[in-house]
């Protein structure tokens, strides 16, 4: 097995056992209002990185054309959760230990994804802009907003 494999399973572990855990902490209400409230949307910000996460290690392992791509977009949702909690933005529901994992693999993400490491197709400036404006999005939709 070559390293884009290896490196795609420990992507796809790491997401599939954090976003279990995501999963199991969600709290459901009982009220029909309770679903408007932000307090119910701002516990999905770790499940969705977890799914970026999943989703950026199974077009690694299948070697996709848009890889780079998704890549780039979980390295920076991952990477801006901590930042944006350090500056006071908002606090994030990422655990301590989630967001170190994140981080490590939003590093090696972002690494991967601009160096074109696999050869998957290089990522152009407005994919890399596109994956940072979306990556702001969500970040900011799951705990700003």
């Amino acid at each position: 097995m070559n390293t884009r494999k290896i490196i795609a399973l420990i992507f796809i572990g790491i997401a599939l056992v954090l976003g279990v855990l995501f999963y199991l902490s969600i709290r459901f209400p009982e009220g029909i209002e309770e679903y408007f409230k932000k307090e119910y949307y701002n516990q999905f910000g770790p499940l969705a990185i977890a799914v970026e996460l999943l989703v950026a290690g199974f077009y690694l392992f299948k070697k996709h054309p848009k890889a780079n791509f998704t890549l780039a977009l979980f390295g920076f949702t991952a990477v801006l959760d901590p930042i944006f909690n350090l500056t006071g933005l908002f606090t994030s529901m990422v655990p301590i230990y989630a967001m170190v994992l994140f981080s490590l693999c939003a590093l090696v993400a972002l690494w991967l994804s601009f160096t074109n490491a696999f050869e998957l197709g290089k990522i152009s400036f407005l994919g890399a802009l596109w994956g940072f404006i979306l990556g702001n999005a969500v970040e900011l939709f799951f705990n700003y907003f």
